[in-house]
This record gives C-alpha cells, sequence and structure tokens, in this order.
C-alpha cells in the first residue's frame, strides 16, 4: 500500500472554521510572536521549523552539545552507530515537514530506502523465518514456510483486525490534538474483543495473540514488536497490535549513513528558516505572567522572554519547571508499560561491536533473536505485576533479562565503516530505568553486553572471532545526554486500558505552554515526534480551533 494513503491530514493543511473543545489551555498566539523552545529533540525541532515558517521568531535552547535528542551517533576508528531508533516507519511525516517548511523536498536532504526484507526472525529450536517489507502476500507465504500451512492465514487475519484498531484511532491519536475528554480511546477497539471472544472483558495483547495465532512462536513475534516499543504484552491493550499493522503496511526505511542524518537534516532546515540554537543552555524554570507563559530562565540566570513556550522534555522534568500553581497540574507521564503503576518506563541497552570482515551480501538488515521463554522476560523487565501497586522499592532482578529478546542491527551502508573489509553491528534489547537498576556497575554493564553477544551468535556466525572492539550504552548513558534522570523511551500512545497508554497532552496547564516530542502526545516513536511538532505548531498558529483534519 502506498504510504501516502495514510498520511494524517493533520500534516497537510490546519482546518480553520471549525470550533470544538480541545485540550484545556489551546490558545492562539497572535501576529509575529517570540517562540522560547526548550530542548532540540526531534519534535521541538519539528514545530520550530514550522512556526519559523509561519512568521514567528524561534529560539531553541538546548541543555546538551548538539541536536536530535535520542536520536544519537556514536563514531570510532571510522565506525558509526545510531545510538537511537534505527529505522523509520510513515516517512511521510518528514516528507511532509519538509514540503511545508522548505524548497527541497525530504529526499534532497536524506538518502532513504525502503529495507527489504524488513527482518529475519530466529527462535530457539532454530526455526527461522525471513519476512519481505511490506508484502502482505510475501509474508503469507514466509510465515507458512517456517511454521506450517495456515500460519500466514492466522496472521493475516489478526494484521486485518489490527488495520480496524488503525481505522478507528488514526484521527484521534494521530491527525488531532488529544481531546479534553478521552473516554473515546478509554476502550481498546480491537475487534475481537467487541465482538465477545473474550467474555471477562479486555485481554491484552499477549493473551489475544496466542488464542489467535496458535503457535507460541508466531506469538512471540507480534510480542516482540510491542516489547520493542517498551511495553509488556501481558499488559498492553490488544490495540497495539496496530504498531505491527504499521510497520507491515507502510514498511521500514533507513536513511544513508544513518537515521541521525535526518536529525541533522532537520537541524539544517531549522537554521535555513533562521531558527536560532543556544546549546550548553539549561532551562531552570518556565516565566508565568498573568496567568500564562512568559518565557524561561536558564541555568546561568539569563531571562529569555517569549509569547509562548514550547517544552520538548519529559513530564518530570518540565514539572520541575513549572511555577508550583501550574506543576500541581502538570500531567503524568504515559503508562510505564506494565499497566497501572509500573516503575518508569523501560530503557535501551545496546552493544556497539567492530567486526572485521565484510558484511555478507545476504544478511538482513534486522533480526530478532527470541528467547526460549519471552514470559521469563517479561517477569523480569516488568517486575510489578499488571493492575498491582507499585512496591515501595524496586524489585530485585538484572537490568536487562537474563535470556533477552535481541535485535540485531547489519546496515548496509558503506558510511558506517572504514572500509569494506569491516562491519558494524548493533545490538539491542529492552533494559529496566536506571531509576530501578544502577546502569554505573560497570561489571553489571559487561555481564549483560556477554549475554547479549552471546544470544546474537545466533543470527551473526563467528561474532566473537570477528570482534575488534565493543562500545556498550545503558539507560545511564541515555539519561546523561538526554536528560530524563530514568534513561527511559517514550512509549507508543495507545486506545485501550482506561487511557493509561495517553501520552500527556500538547497544551500543557499553564496557558502558553505546550509539550512536544515522545514524552507528549502522540507518544513515543521517530514518526510520533514528527506529528507532535505539527499538532504544537497548529496549535499555537491557529489555537483551539485546529483541529487538524476534517
Amino acid at each position: 500500500m502506498n504510504e501516502y494513503a495514510y498520511l494524517p491530514r493533520a500534516f497537510a493543511r490546519p482546518d480553520r472554521g471549525r470550533s470544538a473543545a480541545m485540550s484545556e489551555g489551546a490558545d492562539r498566539v497572535a501576529g509575529m510572536a517570540r517562540i522560547a523552545v526548550i530542548g532540540a529533540g526531534m519534535g521541538a525541532m519539528a514545530a520550530a521549523a514550522r512556526l519559523a515558517v509561519a512568521g514567528h521568531r524561534v529560539a531553541v535552547y538546548e541543555r546538551g552539545a548538539t541536536h536530535g535528542g535520542g536520536v544519537g551517533r556514536f563514531e570510532r576508528d571510522g565506525f558509526a552507530f545510531d545510538t537511537g531508533p534505527g529505522l523509520l516507519h510513515l516517512p511521510a511525516v518528514y516528507r511532509d515537514l519538509f514540503v511545508k517548511t522548505g524548497k527541497e523536498p525530504l529526499e534532497q536532504c536524506v538518502e532513504l530506502r525502503q529495507v527489504d526484507p524488513a527482518g529475519a526472525h530466529v527462535f530457539a529450536d532454530g526455526t527461522a523465518v525471513t519476512l519481505p517489507n511490506a508484502s502482505r502476500a510475501g509474508v503469507v507465504s514466509a510465515l507458512d514456510a517456517a511454521f506450517g500451512a495456515g500460519s500466514g492465514e492466522r496472521w493475516s487475519d489478526l494484521v486485518n483486525r489490527a488495520r480496524e484498531v488503525w481505522d478507528a484511532t488514526r484521527r484521534p491519536l494521530l491527525e488531532e490534538p488529544l481531546r479534553a475528554d478521552r473516554a473515546a480511546l478509554a476502550d481498546d477497539p480491537y475487534p475481537a474483543l467487541r465482538r465477545g471472544w473474550f467474555q471477562r472483558g479486555p485481554a491484552p495483547l499477549a493473551k489475544v495473540a496466542r488464542r489467535e495465532l496458535t503457535d507460541l512462536r508466531l506469538a512471540a513475534l507480534l510480542e516482540s514488536q510491542a516489547l520493542a516499543y517498551g511495553l509488556d504484552p501481558r499488559a498492553a491493550p490488544a490495540s497495539a497490535s496496530v504498531l505491527t499493522y504499521l510497520e507491515q503496511t507502510f514498511g521500514s526505511w533507513y536513511a544513508r549513513g544513518g537515521m541521525r542524518t535526518l536529525a541533522d537534516a532537520l537541524h539544517a532546515r531549522c537554521l535555513a528558516r533562521r531558527v536560532e540554537f543556544t546549546f550548553g543552555a539549561e532551562a531552570r524554570a518556565v516565566l508565568a505572567k498573568d496567568g500564562r507563559a512568559a518565557g524561561i530562565e536558564l541555568a546561568d540566570g539569563t531571562t529569555v522572554t517569549a509569547d509562548a513556550v514550547v517544552a520538548g522534555v519529559g513530564p518530570e522534568q518540565l514539572a520541575r519547571l513549572l511555577p508550583p500553581e501550574a506543576a500541581a497540574g502538570s500531567a503524568p507521564a504515559p503508562d510505564g508499560g506494565g499497566g497501572g503503576g509500573a516503575e518508569a518506563p523501560l530503557g535501551r541497552f545496546s552493544v556497539l561491536l567492530a567486526l572485521r570482515g565484510a558484511r555478507p551480501a545476504e544478511a538482513p538488515h534486522r533480526t530478532v533473536v527470541h528467547p526460549a521463554d519471552p514470559d521469563a522476560e517479561y517477569a523480569e523487565l516488568f517486575p510489578t505485576r499488571p493492575g498491582r501497586r507499585r512496591a515501595a522499592a524496586p524489585a530485585p532482578g538484572p537490568g536487562v533479562a537474563r535470556a533477552p529478546t535481541v535485535t540485531v542491527s547489519r546496515p548496509a551502508d558503506p558510511e558506517l565503516v572504514p572500509d569494506g573489509d569491516h562491519e558494524a553491528v548493533t545490538l539491542t534489547a529492552a533494559a529496566r530505568p536506571h531509576t530501578a537498576v544502577d546502569w554505573t556497575d560497570a561489571e553489571l554493564a559487561e555481564r549483560t553486553a556477554d549475554r547479549l553477544v552471546s544470544a546474537a551468535e545466533a543470527a551473526v556466525p563467528d561474532l566473537r572471532g570477528r570482534l575488534l572492539w565493543r562500545e556498550i550504552r545503558t539507560p545511564y548513558d541515555a539519561a546523561r545526554e538526554t536528560g530524563v534522570a530514568t534513561g527511559s523511551v517514550p512509549v507508543a500512545s495507545l486506545a485501550g486500558a482506561g487511557g493509561r497508554y495517553l501520552a500527556p497532552a500538547n497544551p500543557a496547564q499553564l496557558p502558553g505552554l505546550y509539550r512536544v516530542g515522545g514524552w507528549s502526545h502522540p507518544g513515543g516513536g521517530l514518526a510520533h515526534a514528527g506529528m507532535s511538532g505539527a499538532m504544537v505548531a497548529g496549535l499555537i498558529v491557529d489555537g483551539a480551533d485546529w483541529r487538524g483534519s476534517q
């Protein structure tokens, strides 16, 4: 399917002629205004570029030394690695951003290509399957060959039901700012639940997957895609199946030179639109005057006046910046993945591997190595049982499961290696947040890295024999670089579970203050960050009347 078929209309044009009760605090900033942006993440830069094109004076203040937020890069000895997202889904979001903010389209700034095959999966019993990119028929054939006749049809039927989730939630979750009345998103729209297949109320993703797919390996394939977004499949609503639908329908895309090049291109576009950047400038407070945001105070005591403030930081960071009366009403973070009181969202543990020897031409860009017991991994990553109150102290256990799900990334990209006789490989696994595990413990990090390398040998033969060096990155590294104390990665927003998986609305409690990026509506993910930037720009330019689509 052409990915433009589902280009969110919110990014095509604002709908000025309608009035509806959107989230509290949405108000229009009239005329040429001064906009102060806290943070230079992807959502913040997306908003900044759009606001600059609309005629506003935009200044970005970033505590770190560079732009991009979680879309980072590590370089050593001619090798280069992405330290954030390795692939992009729904590139139409960024295509629209570049069309709306300049003459050069995205493809003139970043070389994007579809990853084909979309990925491979290796299971503990030796079963392996390689799935083509954005080909429903190809996926059905591959699954039948790997798991037996009928497997592909069962998978296809589930993805078709996930499309109904997409149709039901696309507009309120992705096309429009979050409504003040969230009742429509409280119930899980997964069709099997509405049709009474599960008699005791909404069932979580894992239960739905195992009942409908019957093969536990096939269910693990679906569950692993939710886990990659930081979700506990035992607690996440069945609507999380929409994440699989999006990837399979619109494909996976890679930027030559790594996904960091997308952040570089967006930064360059902001500069071309005369957005001002100040790095090493940490915000200490959001200033208020006459009951609305009036600027920011920096850590060095500098005061920046503004007509509106856009905050691309996490909820805890934002709460520390707000005046007491506004902080009291600050929205909580999205659910941590366990549902009903889990600890902070998961982070990522990565091992960056510099290998001697050329990358085999037939190697998939991405391979997921599955453990023998996924439930054991979920129990270790989400020690607070779904629906229970959070324990007074973090539960003991490893930072990464003893037998983890490991994603092996092997881009066919000559810009990431010193020459054709070397390969850059990244291993990634879900990890508990830095507030639950002391990720400054070097011995713990080394032991964890060894487990990932052992698992990855199922996907990369003679991995240890080819190793030149490795670099370990933990949630603590993410905490240092992004300012999010937990080192967590924001989870995707989902309908269901009583609204616990919805991110905070873009307009904050304090009028004139707006949240942007993965920690705000519509939640985590590279494409979602671009969506949040479009929504915030629309709210500032057109106010509460902006609905995004008809």
